[in-house]
């Protein structure tokens, strides 16, 4: 019995640690440039920090917020759940996610109901995350943020806002006819 429980100890072990080193959150690599860059699940913390705070924390406290805008939004957002990719590679990415930031952050948008994903830009890997969370949704351009409601996919932004992202998630979340950039529609 003894050894019984050591060996299902011994295996939730292994399995627990298995899957937690297989979840590539936040990994750190160069690219066929020797540029440093962020692969998987991110945060606005990584974005702060190494190479990556040189575009991030100029663009980030640049960015004046449009808060006639952003009252529009600011109590219908709440019941979204948000996914965005991104290259920390891409300019538009370097563009566009520090006031994406600065929009949630200024609505007080609950963070645990974002997840940014950061993808590769390599030949074989191209816009796509170690984990694979692209894997389904069409991404074609980064950055892409797709809007989520009851989990359900409500529309999205591609690359850059027609408008403005202030103007563009207001659309989106009053129930307005927007058609994004590259859509198919």
């Amino acid at each position: 019995m003894k050894n019984y429980l050591s060996l299902i100890c011994t295996s939730f072990l292994f399995l627990t640690t298995f899957t937690l080193s297989s979840q590539l959150i936040n990994k750190v690599s160069k690219d066929h440039n020797n540029r440093e860059i962020l692969l998987g699940k991110i945060n606005k913390t990584d974005l702060m920090q190494n190479s990556f705070a040189n575009w991030f924390n100029p663009k980030y406290n640049a960015y004046k917020v449009d808060s006639k805008s952003v009252m529009l939004i600011k109590n219908k957002i709440k019941k979204y759940k948000i996914v965005a990719f991104m290259g920390t590679w891409c300019g538009d990415s370097k563009r566009e996610i520090p006031h994406f930031y600065k929009i949630l952050e200024s609505i007080d948008y609950p963070m645990k109901k974002f997840t940014l994903i950061a993808v590769d830009n390599s030949k074989e890997n191209y816009k796509k995350s170690p984990n694979g969370e692209e894997k389904g949704l069409n991404i074609k351009r980064v950055p892409t943020f797709i809007i989520y409601k009851n989990g359900k996919e409500i529309n999205r932004i591609i690359e850059s806002p027609i408008i403005s992202l202030e103007k563009d998630l207001a659309a989106i979340v009053s129930g307005k006819e927007y058609i994004p950039n590259y859509s198919d529609k």
